[in-house]
């Protein structure tokens, strides 16, 4: 199996910090059957996180390629102080009570009424998010490009090649994931937002990754100091990525929290 090659790039401009993921997989088929030339996969995925803002038990349908190995490089140093000075600016707390605490306080599920980015387009957040982490996608007729037929991540937590197909137990392998748990948003600070407020934060495009629904059933709603993605070298990107939604939407860490970001950052240069 030839392996690929990939690069992972933070650049920061004012008050923003952006990630770009480029990689191209090969992938043999000798799994199948085939001859053993490659198959060859690029895939791009562009996110950009602001620094400043206002189901059934999962199984990974994997490709008959299986794991995907690609290699990352270390985030600039510019972006990684960027994001310890956000997180110097959190306020550290224990855990609020989760009393109280219940999905339908964050607002109608994958709702399109928002207004973060993708808000009112026509298309529920699910799919947004489809749309935007997959490739070589298949939309279903008749839905305004919205719905999601079929696709292929890469997954940023386990580094593996996933195929989605939609349907009654397929769909599930491929899950939307917030970073940033809205239990644990909840325990932290969002008990204070404004209803839109909360609808915005379990919709936003920052706050929402798909993923490996195993790698999803496993993190649960679990913080930086209970759960990293298996795949290292994701795990900058990713507090990075929790760092700027807390700070966005005023919520706090808890000391052992901080205490896990910054042992991450501080291997990130």
């Amino acid at each position: 199996m030839t392996r690929p090659s990939g690069r992972l790039a933070l650049a920061v401009s004012a008050g923003c910090v952006s990630v770009l993921l480029t990689g191209c997989m090969a992938a043999s088929s000798s799994d199948s059957g085939a001859s053993p030339s490659a198959v060859t996969r690029t895939v791009t995925v562009t996110q950009v996180i602001t620094s400043t803002a206002p189901a059934p038990a999962p199984t990974d349908a994997t490709s008959p390629s299986g794991s995907v190995e690609w290699t990352f490089t270390a985030p600039a140093d510019s972006a990684v102080r960027h994001t310890k000075s956000l997180l110097a600016t959190l306020p550290v707390k224990g855990r609020a009570p989760k009393t109280g605490y219940d999905r339908r306080e964050f607002g109608v599920r994958w709702s399109d009424d928002v207004t973060v980015q993708s808000g009112h387009n026509g298309c529920d957040t699910r799919n947004d998010i489809l749309r935007r982490d997959l490739t070589g996608i298949t939309l279903k007729p008749d839905t305004h490009g919205c719905v999601v037929l079929t696709g292929t991540l890469a997954d940023p937590y386990t580094r593996q090649q996933i195929s989605f197909q939609r349907g009654v137990g397929t769909s599930n392998a491929i899950q939307i994931d917030h970073v940033v748990a809205l239990s644990d948003a909840w325990q932290k600070g969002a008990q204070q937002l404004s209803p839109e407020q909360r609808q915005d934060l379990a919709n936003d495009p920052r706050n929402l990754l798909a993923v490996s629904g195993r790698a999803n059933a496993q993190k649960r709603d679990g913080d930086a100091a209970t759960w990293l993605p298996k795949n290292k070298s994701y795990r900058c990107t990713y507090v990075g990525k929790q760092v700027a939604v807390k700070s966005a939407y005023h919520l706090w860490v808890t000391k052992a929290e901080k205490a896990a970001i910054t042992r991450v950052l501080d291997s990130c240069s």
